[in-house]
C-alpha cells in the first residue's frame, strides 16, 4: 500500500467510521424505543423518511462542493471541523473528569420509551407521533454523520471513501443492534468521542493550514503530530477539570 493510504485515506475513513458509530448508536436507541413501544411500522417509516431527506441533501451538496476551489473548501471545512472537533473533545474531557455524566444508552432508551408510553389518544395519532420521533432522531444524528463525512472527505477528494466508512459503521451498528435487540450500552461512547474529537481537531487544523498555503513539515505525516497534540491537550484538560471538581467538592 502507498504512503498516502496510511497518512490520508486510512485516517479519513477511520474518522468517518468511528464518528458514525457514535451517532448511529444514539439514533438506533430512539428507533428501538419507538419500535418496541409503538410498533415497527412507524419506526421504519420515520427512519426511511429521514434517510430519504439525508440522501437528497447529499445529492444537492455534491455538485456544489465540486465547484468550490479546493483551497477555499479546505479553509471553510477546516474551520468548521476544528470547532466541531473541539466541541466533542471538550465534552469528552469533562465526562472523563466526572464533571458531566457519561451518556447512558440504557437511560436514554428508558426515557424515550417512558415518554412514548405516556402519550394517550387515538392509536393512529400515537403512531404518527412515534414516527416523528424516529424521523427526528435519525435526521439529527444523520446530519452530524453527513457533516463529518463531508468535512473529513472533501478536503482531500475522499468523499466516497469517507462515505463508505460511515456506511460500514451504520451497517455494523444495525446488525449488532437487531441481533441483541436492546440498546448498545456497552459501546464505549465517551472513549470514541474523545478519539473522534482528537481526529477532527487535527484534520481541522491541517486543512485550514493547507487552504491558507501553509507547508506542513513532514507533509501528510503532520496529521499524526497534530493528533498527538490534541490528545495531550484533551488528557490534560480532563485531569485539570477533575482536580478542580475534587477541590470544589472538598
Amino acid at each position: 500500500m502507498s504512503a498516502d493510504f496510511w497518512t490520508i485515506v486510512a485516517p479519513t475513513v477511520g474518522a468517518a467510521f468511528i464518528a458514525s458509530i457514535v451517532e448511529v448508536v444514539e439514533a438506533f436507541t430512539i428507533v428501538l424505543a419507538v419500535g418496541t413501544t409503538r410498533g415497527w411500522r412507524p419506526a421504519l417509516i420515520g427512519t426511511g423518511a429521514a434517510l430519504t431527506v439525508l440522501g437528497l441533501i447529499i445529492l444537492l451538496l455534491g455538485p456544489v462542493l465540486d465547484r468550490i476551489p479546493i483551497h477555499i473548501l479546505q479553509v471553510f471545512v477546516g474551520v468548521l471541523l476544528l470547532l466541531f472537533g473541539l466541541g466533542w473533545l471538550r465534552k469528552a474531557s469533562l465526562r472523563s473528569a466526572g464533571v458531566i455524566p457519561l451518556h447512558d444508552e440504557e437511560e436514554a432508551f428508558a426515557k424515550s420509551t417512558g415518554a412514548l408510553a405516556s402519550h394517550e389518544g387515538d392509536p393512529a395519532a400515537l403512531q404518527w407521533i412515534a414516527g416523528i420521533a424516529a424521523f427526528k432522531a435519525v435526521l439529527l444524528e444523520g446530519l452530524e454523520v453527513t457533516f463529518i463525512v463531508i468535512a473529513v472527505g472533501a478536503g482531500q477528494g475522499l468523499l466516497w471513501e469517507a462515505s463508505l466508512g460511515a456506511l460500514a459503521a451504520a451497517l455494523l451498528v444495525l446488525a449488532v443492534g437487531f441481533m441483541v435487540h436492546k440498546p448498545l450500552s456497552r459501546v464505549p461512547e465517551n472513549t470514541l468521542k474523545f478519539g473522534v474529537g482528537v481526529m477532527l481537531s487535527a484534520f481541522g487544523v491541517f486543512w485550514t493550514g493547507e487552504g491558507l498555503g501553509a507547508v506542513w513539515p513532514g507533509k501528510d505525516l503532520m496529521l499524526f503530530g497534530l493528533a498527538a497534540i490534541f490528545l495531550l491537550v484533551g488528557l490534560l484538560a480532563a485531569r485539570l477539570a477533575r482536580n478542580i471538581s475534587e477541590r470544589n467538592a472538598a
